[in-house]
């Protein structure tokens, strides 16, 4: 994740006036409208029925697909279950299609783990290192777009800065970042 954060470098070296110049040949092209970017989000655990809307039917079936599955979230859960940790068994038998809902009793679990497991807890801590980067990736971007584009539309039609501001601090795996308090 840290380098492709560490890509927003890069465009970042362009000013306004160098990007606006070519900005007219990406069309109506942009990140919203990337199919690689909500299956990643997809398979992480995100569940938005919105997010492939706007994508052609064949890519709109593909992530239909991957929803349908375990998560990478859903994974770990069964990880630990496979590891002995009792998981609440509406959270286990879940419809996977549905966006995942904070769990108290999950947290109470994770807490059991980071005291108890070294090993899950160092595979928990890796979640929170992708989950970071995803969100750390979102607010480089949102500030390269201002930095480049000001609050202009945005090039696929979306509100531009102000939409990519609303994706921030929206973590995938919540139950970790949410355990950090009880630390």
């Amino acid at each position: 994740m840290k380098v492709c954060v560490a890509q927003v470098d890069i465009l970042e070296t362009m000013t306004p006036l160098q990007f606006n110049a070519f900005r007219g040949y990406l069309s109506s092209s942009s990140g919203f409208q990337s199919a690689q970017f909500r299956k990643v989000e997809a398979i992480l655990g995100r569940r938005d029925s919105r997010m492939a809307g706007h994508l052609p039917p064949d890519i709109q079936a593909e992530i239909k697909d991957i929803t349908s599955r375990n998560s990478l979230w859903d994974s770990f859960l069964d990880y630990l279950t496979k590891r002995g940790y009792v998981l609440p068994a509406d959270v286990v038998g879940r419809d996977k299609s549905v966006a995942y809902e904070s769990n108290a009793a999950v947290q109470d679990v994770l807490l059991t783990v980071h005291q108890k497991d070294p090993e899950s807890a160092m595979v928990s801590e890796r979640l929170v290192d992708i989950d970071e980067g995803i969100q750390e990736w979102r607010y480089r971007h949102v500030k390269m777009v201002e930095r480049t584009i000001g609050h202009k539309m945005g090039t696929g039609g979306s509100s531009g800065v102000e939409y990519l501001a609303s994706t921030l601090f929206n973590p995938v795996f919540k139950d970790l970042w949410e355990i950090r308090s009880r630390f």
